[in-house]
């Protein structure tokens, strides 16, 4: 996806970054956790570059608006066909925290689940 030469200025320029600008401020002002992960569990980097998708599939891996795997979206136009709307995220945790919670919320009578 990638030239390999544009991706080696890229790796020495993090390296530039992470030694200087980086380390100066994470010495002043420590992050607040060692590191970070999403509601999955899937660590996610402080940074990310050309680097770590230089030997992606776009057509596989990312492909197109409206078409699998989905990952820029189900409308093929996006938000230019139809406005932006807002969705309450409804679970937690992992798939099956969230359905043993769903569960059960259901059995204390709750009705409205989304």
């Amino acid at each position: 996806m990638f030239k390999e030469e544009k991706v080696n200025e890229v790796k020495a320029k993090k390296k530039e970054w992470e030694e200087g600008t980086l380390k100066k401020t994470v010495t002043r002002f420590p992050e607040r956790k060692k590191s970070f992960k999403t509601t999955s569990g899937i660590e996610v980097k402080r940074l990310y570059t050309p680097e770590d998708v230089q030997n992606l599939d776009y057509n596989e891996k990312l492909s197109f608006p409206g078409e699998y795997p989905y990952t820029r979206g189900v409308q093929p136009t996006m938000y230019r066909g139809k406005l932006w709307t807002m969705r309450q995220y409804a679970g937690f945790a992992t798939a099956e925290e969230s359905n043993k919670r769903y569960k059960y919320l259901l059995s204390q009578g709750q009705t409205g689940l989304s």
